[in-house]
C-alpha cells in the first residue's frame, strides 16, 4: 500500500460518501473505499487499476463528470498541475471538503498553501512521512479551462518557426530542455519511413521531424495524458498530422519502425526511476526494421551505452554538449 493511501485510511470517517481520488496510485485504496472512484492520467497506473477495479477509474485530463461528495488530491510533482486539479475539484464542491495528501519530501507542507484560496486549511494527519490536509471550500473557484493554462513558445528551426503548446504537468513545461535542444540539432540523416517519438512530452521532437520530413509517418507516444494532449495541440498549432498514443512503455509502440527518437524520462515524482528507459533500450531493437536506428539523448552520467550495446552490438556517440550525449545504434 502506498504510504499516502495508508494515511488516508487512518481517517476512514471522512471518506464514507462518494469520494473522488485524484492522481491515485495503483494500490488497493479503491478496494478499501468501496464508494470511491479515481481520476488518473498515467496510462500504466490506469491499466493496473482498471484490471482490478473495472469502471471505477476515469482516465484523461478533465475532471470526471460524475457527482462526488468529497475529493482527495494526491499531490502531483508539478505545482502547475496540482493547482489545476485542485481548482477543478474545488469548483465542483462548494461548501464541501477537499483533501490534499503527499509525502513530506515531495513538498506537501508548502503545497498545502495552495488550499488557502478555498478556505482555511488544516493539517489532519501526519504519518508514514506523509501529511494529510483538509479544507472546506468556502470560496469555490471558477472551473479552470485547461487550454487557457497552456504555455506557448516558439522554436526557430531551419524549416521555419515551430509553435509548441505545453500543458501543466508536462516535462519542461513552457520551455525547451537542453537535451531536446541538442537532439533537435542532430536530426540529420534519419532513415526514411516510420518514426517514433518515445516519451514525446509536448511533442517537440515528433513535430520537428514531421516538419522536416513531411513524407515520413510519425507516431508520438507518452505515458501521461497531459503530455499526449499537449502533443496534439502542438501538432494542430503547426498544421501537422501524426499519430499520438497514450500508453505505458515501448511495448505499445508500432512494429517495423525505421527510427526511434527519444529524450527518455528517468524521474517519476520525487523518486528516480530508470525502468521506462531501460525497457526502451532492451526492447526497441524488436520494434525496428533491419537497418532502423535508435537515436536518444541522455545525461552524460547515465550509463546507457552498455545497455544499448547489449541489444544492438554497437553504439556510437553522435554528439555531446552541456552534460548530454546523443547515442545512435542501428539494428543489424
Amino acid at each position: 500500500m502506498d504510504p499516502r493511501s495508508e494515511v488516508l485510511l487512518r481517517q476512514p470517517d471522512y471518506f464514507q460518501g462518494e469520494v473522488l481520488l485524484v492522481g491515485l496510485p495503483p494500490d488497493d485504496v479503491l478496494g478499501r473505499l468501496p464508494n470511491a472512484h479515481g481520476w488518473c492520467w498515467h496510462a500504466g497506473d490506469q491499466a493496473a487499476l482498471e484490471a482490478r477495479f473495472a469502471g471505477r477509474v476515469h482516465f484523461g485530463v478533465d475532471v470526471p463528470a460524475r457527482a462526488f461528495d468529497t475529493a482527495v488530491v494526491y499531490l502531483p510533482k508539478s505545482k502547475e498541475l496540482s493547482d489545476y486539479v485542485l481548482k477543478a475539484v474545488a469548483a465542483r464542491l462548494p461548501n464541501a471538503d477537499v483533501f490534499l495528501v503527499g509525502e513530506k519530501k515531495g513538498g506537501i507542507e508548502g503545497a498545502s498553501k495552495q488550499l488557502i484560496p478555498f478556505g482555511k486549511p488544516r493539517k489532519l494527519d501526519s504519518a508514514r512521512h506523509c501529511q494529510l490536509w483538509q479544507v472546506t471550500v468556502v470560496n469555490a473557484p471558477q472551473a479552470p479551462v485547461l487550454a487557457d493554462l497552456a504555455q506557448h513558445y516558439e522554436l526557430a528551426l531551419e524549416e521555419g518557426p515551430l509553435n509548441v503548446v505545453s500543458l501543466p504537468g508536462v516535462f519542461s513545461h513552457g520551455r525547451l530542455d537542453r537535451g531536446s535542444a541538442l537532439l533537435l540539432e542532430h536530426l540529420d540523416k534519419l532513415p526514411s519511413g516510420h518514426v517514433l517519438d518515445f516519451g514525446c512530452g509536448a511533442g517537440v521532437l515528433g513535430a520537428a521531424v514531421k516538419r522536416r520530413y513531411p513524407h515520413n509517418s510519425v507516431t508520438l507516444l507518452d505515458v501521461d495524458a497531459f503530455a499526449t494532449a499537449s502533443s496534439r495541440l502542438t501538432l494542430a498549432a503547426n498544421g501537422l498530422d501524426a499519430e499520438v498514443i497514450c500508453a505505458d512503455g515501448i511495448d505499445a509502440a508500432p512494429m517495423e519502425l525505421n527510427t526511434i527518437l527519444s529524450n527518455p524520462p528517468f524521474h517519476v515524482g520525487v523518486h528516480t526511476d530508470y525502468h521506462a528507459t531501460e525497457n526502451l533500450l532492451q526492447k526497441s531493437v524488436k520494434h525496428l526494421k533491419k537497418g532502423g536506428e535508435l537515436r536518444i539523448v541522455a545525461n552524460s552520467f547515465l550509463r546507457y551505452q552498455p545497455l544499448i550495446e547489449e541489444q544492438f552490438g554497437a553504439c556510437t556517440v553522435k554528439a555531446e554538449g552541456q552534460g548530454f550525449r546523443i547515442y545512435s545504434a542501428k539494428r543489424r
